[in-house]
């Protein structure tokens, strides 16, 4: 739906103003004899005016604007958007084209003057960088072009419908380096121990294992037949990323814990696909924010982006029973669980080790606790300066301490914890995952 025309003077209406409507004035006020023919051709002027602004609606007649329903975009990654403009009255003309960029979404010209043939229409691309991840919606764009005779700007409100949805991007240096990592597949690893998928039964051979050895059939055919197994290619792997208040705390310049978690959790999603599992997503805070079934190929890949791209950290406590809960309810077939959250607040750590302590009698359960900045030993890293360096070192010191605490703590329940820097969580996702398949774990 199209919105009213509203009419502003243009540059030849007030260079006519200037020339001939302020000359015709000043002649009428000091030049009796000239007063008559300065008033008619003064009202000749104003009628010409006002018969322009009657038909500023010839201006816009037949000009629509469409935009695509749906576009999308990668973070901090430049794109275009085509806009066409339909001409579907009887004669050229020139449009000025005006698309207003919502918060979040920067360009570098909100307007852009298009030459339309008559009867025809005309393409040009509107170029954008999307700077946050997120839904965004364009509802409205804007028309100018000169009235019939050019004295006025004609100017028009036109709805469209644009949606832009802006996903993690994929294309920094650690993420590029872990895609890499994931596109070897799973032939590139060495596997270690004879597998746990049953495969077949065959004769005993000299140096097979007694375990391995299959009592009944060697009691049904009178000689030693062993099993044979093969390692199992297609598990399930769940990516579990904590949104909550933590998760909102910078880890870089530009980047927050929940960015770099989102953006690690579709890295190892590509990663997964290679080596052949299916792959599962959830997010949670107070609540479980998404859940994506471990699956596998492009779509399930595209509906994973689709199920986390408009997720913001909120500014609650995360509740990992709610999650430990609805995945026991919901997981049948043992699983891979990685939690890529924040474990170095001492009441989150108990609620995380609780609700665990189930969830790990059935699926293996690795925490990658995002490590604090200041969480060192006491005695690593530059020398001292000053005194409050000093205290800073202890109380990091003491962070550390408290989480090797909590890493000998859950590995006495069965689940794995591993202290990753945020800046390598990709690579360092990927390569806990390719040890889990290395060793069997799972």
């Amino acid at each position: 739906m199209s919105a009213a025309a509203k009419v502003v003077p243009s540059g030849r209406l007030i260079w006519l103003t200037a020339a001939v409507g302020l000359p015709l004035a000043v002649v009428a006020a000091l030049s009796p004899g000239a007063r008559v023919i300065a008033i008619v051709c003064g009202a000749v002027l104003l009628a010409a005016v006002a018969a322009d602004a009657m038909l500023r609606d010839r201006a816009l007649r037949g000009l629509r604007v469409e935009l695509p329903e749906l576009v999308r975009f990668f973070k901090d990654r430049d794109g275009e958007v085509r806009v066409r403009v339909q001409n579907e009255s009887g004669r050229s003309r020139r449009v000025r084209v005006g698309i207003g960029a919502p918060e979040g979404i920067e360009s570098d010209s909100e307007e852009q003057t298009v030459d339309l043939p008559a009867g025809a229409a005309s393409e040009f691309p509107w170029r954008i960088v999307a700077r946050r991840r997120g839904r965004y919606k364009v509802d409205a764009c804007y028309l100018e072009a000169k009235s019939p005779l050019g004295m006025w700007l004609v100017r028009r409100r036109e709805a469209v419908t644009l949606e832009i949805r802006v996903y993690p991007n994929l294309r920094g240096a650690d993420d590029l380096k872990a895609l890499r990592r994931g596109s070897e597949g799973v032939h590139a690893l060495r596997q270690m121990g004879r597998g746990r998928e049953f495969e077949k039964l065959r004769e005993y051979v000299a140096g097979d294992s007694f375990d391995e050895v299959h009592w009944k059939a060697t009691a049904r055919r009178g000689h030693p037949i062993t099993k044979v197994f093969q390692v199992e290619r297609t598990q399930e792997v769940y990516v579990i990323v904590d949104a909550s208040r933590l998760a909102g705390r910078k880890t870089g310049e530009h980047d927050t814990g929940l960015e770099r978690s989102l953006t690690a959790a579709l890295v190892l999603g590509a990663a997964a696909e290679k080596r052949g599992d299916l792959f599962g997503l959830a997010a949670f805070s107070d609540r479980v924010d998404a859940f994506t079934r471990a699956r596998n190929g492009k779509a399930h890949y595209a509906a994973c982006r689709d199920a986390i791209y408009r997720l913001e950290a909120r500014p609650v406590s995360p509740d990992f029973d709610e999650m430990a809960t609805f995945l026991r309810l919901r997981l049948r077939r043992r699983a891979l669980l990685l939690f890529l959250t924040s474990l170095d607040d001492p009441v989150l750590a108990e609620a995380f080790t609780r609700a665990t302590r189930l969830l790990s009698r059935r699926h293996l359960v690795i925490a990658a606790a995002l490590k604090p900045g200041a969480a060192e030993p006491l005695f690593r890293g530059e020398p001292v300066e000053s005194d409050d360096d000093v205290y800073s070192r202890l109380a990091g010191h003491l962070a550390w301490r408290r989480l090797r605490e909590l890493e000998a703590q859950l590995g006495r329940q069965g689940v794995r914890m591993s202290l990753v820097d945020p800046a390598d969580l990709s690579s360092s996702l990927v390569r806990l995952y390719d040890e889990v398949k290395q060793r069997q774990l799972l």
